[in-house]
C-alpha cells in the first residue's frame, strides 16, 4: 500500500499524468458518443479545453480510489488498466465539476 505520501507524490508523476490524461480525453469522448447529459457535456467541454487540468484532476481521483495499491503497481498499471480507473472516476468528476 502506498503511504499517503507517497501518493500524493504520484500527483506529479509525468507518465502517469499523461497516461491518465489521454485516458480521460477517450473517456470523455466515449461520454459524447452516447447520450449525454448537460453536466457531462459541460465536463466533456472542459476535458477537451483544458486536457492538462482535467488529467490532474482525474490522477488524484484515480489515486484515492486506488490508494491500497503499492507505488509500483500504481506506476507500472496497463493503459485499459488506467482507462478503466478513470472510466470509474468520470460520474465523480462530472459531479465536482457540475457542484453536485
Amino acid at each position: 500500500m502506498a503511504t499517503y505520501l507517497e501518493v500524493r507524490q504520484l500527483f506529479n508523476d509525468s507518465d502517469l499524468l499523461n497516461k491518465v490524461t489521454v485516458a480521460v480525453v477517450i473517456a470523455a469522448n466515449n461520454l459524447l458518443s452516447g447520450t449525454p447529459t448537460a453536466a457531462e457535456k459541460a465536463w466533456a467541454a472542459e476535458v477537451f479545453s483544458r486536457p492538462g487540468i482535467a488529467g490532474k484532476q482525474a490522477v488524484m481521483a484515480v489515486l484515492a480510489e486506488n490508494n491500497a495499491l503499492s507505488v509500483a503497481a500504481i506506476q507500472g498499471a496497463s493503459d485499459s488498466a488506467i482507462q478503466s480507473g478513470v472510466n470509474t472516476v468520470v460520474s465523480t468528476l462530472v459531479d465536482a465539476l457540475a457542484g453536485v
